[in-house]
């Protein structure tokens, strides 16, 4: 049975779209009282509990007016996210700092912002998409930027929980949007995804590793570099873009 969100108020970045999309429709089926669908040109809905919000993550200004728009949220879902196509931690400069900019800078500004918010509203929930790239030797920008969201989740979650706040960390593979089209490899379902997302905001959990693979992953972490990376560089070898 899916747990309920029964009167909440839910704020979803990137939601024009493939999991943005599927975490503003499984809102409404698990009984939301109102879903802010946020992007930076964002589209309509036909649901009237949905609000369409402009939101650009990489703009402060924009920002500060996301969350003066909608001061009653007690959900904040930090969903968006950029995966530019020929990613390479060694690549220019200016493309390793565009990526950080959304998907570390942009989400933390996010989630500083909508603080005060959420506690405001009872301290609220603050649900981070991660990234199995923030735990593999994958070498890009985007993994390098999810690695350090991971860690500020963490963080996060020290500072805001005193203030009632439960920040969760969700952390998948390749999901089957969009973003991932280019890549021909397994990919779970972004429905299953946003399901166990939001049975953890219900029942109190501060992570959730959403297919086999991450949970594998996880249980192998504690190995010695020597092995670890080694093994990772063999699963890397298989996985072509």
């Amino acid at each position: 049975m899916k747990q309920s969100l029964d009167g909440r108020t839910v704020l979803v970045t990137g939601a024009n779209g493939g999991l943005g999309e599927q975490f503003v429709r499984q809102a409404l089926e698990r009984g939301a009282s109102t879903v802010y669908a946020t992007a930076r040109s964002p589209r309509q809905w036909e649901d009237s509990r949905v609000r369409a919000l402009a939101l650009d993550l990489t703009d402060p200004a924009s920002v500060a007016r996301a969350a003066a728009a909608a001061p009653d949220v007690d959900l904040l879902v930090n969903n968006a996210a950029v995966a530019p196509a020929g990613d390479s931690i060694s690549g220019p400069e200016e493309e390793l700092r565009r990526t950080f900019e959304t998907n570390f800078f942009g989400n933390l500004r996010v989630a500083n912002a909508f603080t005060p918010v959420l506690a405001a509203n009872g301290g609220g929930t603050l649900l981070n998409v991660l990234s199995t790239a923030a735990w593999i030797n994958v070498p890009t920008g985007y993994g390098a930027s999810k690695a350090a969201l991971w860690s500020a989740t963490n963080a996060l979650r020290t500072e805001l929980g005193p203030r009632g706040t439960q920040v969760i960390g969700l952390l998948v593979g390749m999901i089957d949007t969009p973003m991932s089209a280019r890549w021909d490899v397994p990919k779970v379902s972004p429905e299953s995804v946003v399901a166990q997302a939001y049975d953890a905001v219900a029942d109190g959990s501060i992570e959730v590793l959403a297919d086999e693979s991450t949970r594998y992953l996880k249980s192998r972490l504690n190995q010695k570099a020597e092995e670890l990376y080694p093994w990772l560089d063999e699963q890397l070898a298989t996985f072509v873009p």
